[in-house]
């Protein structure tokens, strides 16, 4: 053989492989081993809290969410990120999901594409067991609310400072320090999401309670990017599919 066919031989040998390791490439498809990040702030139980022992992030929201992940055939990692942080982390892209107790608000809606409701609930008043002059809103006059930062108990705690029917709001980063500033006797009294105030009075009985009526109806949902149709399509599709298939009722059976 001589030199000219040898050449043109290793050249042919060069692209052929080239050729091959490109079509390789194309066969797999580009997002096949992408982890979907989610996003929790775990101090929001039952929804999502640590759990003492191992320092996992575990709760209603958590295994819920893996679910209808594992139902959809994606994979996920879930990530701590304080409550006021989730909406912009998730439009940064730092993560891809919000699994954290968020209630769908028209405001919100405009920043980010919501889920189905997953579980209604609604805003509690909540206060120290021994306390016998708060019933209801109305009794709270001249007193100090103590709210989490971002939620809409929070806006419901400004709604009610501009009406004057409360003196002052105090915001704190997590709801365990709310309650804890509660029964320290820093605030008078707490408004927050109801299922987790009942989470928080089974805790610690016969330190908190509930007076008056819900102050509001809400539904959670997890959210994604507003440009992200597709995702949004399967976490409803894994939802209702684990809602027909009877581990929803399980779930809320477990939790609830």
């Amino acid at each position: 053989m001589n030199k000219f066919f040898k050449s043109a031989l290793v050249v042919m040998l060069v692209a052929l492989l080239v050729f091959s390791v490109g079509c390789a490439k194309k066969e797999a498809p580009a997002d096949a081993e992408k982890v979907l990040i989610v996003g929790t702030e775990p101090t929001f139980p039952p929804f999502e809290m640590t759990d003492e022992k191992t320092g996992e992030i575990i709760g209603f929201d958590i295994d819920l969410i893996k679910k209808i992940a594992e139902n959809q055939g994606l994979k996920v990692e879930i990530q701590s990120i304080g409550f006021d942080g989730l909406i912009p982390a998730l439009q940064s892209g730092q993560i891809d999901i919000i699994a954290s107790g968020m209630t769908i608000t028209e405001d919100r809606a405009k920043e980010v594409q919501f889920s189905e409701p997953y579980i209604n609930a609604g805003l509690a008043l909540a206060v120290l067991e021994s306390n016998t002059e708060i019933a209801s809103v109305e009794d709270l006059e001249g007193l100090t609310v103590g709210v989490q930062i971002g939620t809409t108990g929070s806006e419901k705690a400004a709604e009610l400072l501009e009406q004057g029917l409360i003196k002052e709001v105090k915001t704190f980063n997590t709801v365990d320090i709310v309650m804890m500033e509660l029964v320290n006797g820093g605030i008078d009294a707490v408004i927050n999401d109801l299922p987790v105030t009942t989470a928080y009075i089974a805790k610690q009985p016969g330190t908190i309670k509930m007076v008056g009526e819900p102050l509001s109806s809400e539904s959670y949902g997890f959210a994604v990017r507003l440009d992200d149709k597709d995702l949004a399509a399967k976490i409803n599709a894994g939802l209702a599919e684990l809602t027909e298939s009877g581990y929803y009722e399980e779930l809320t059976q477990e939790y609830f």
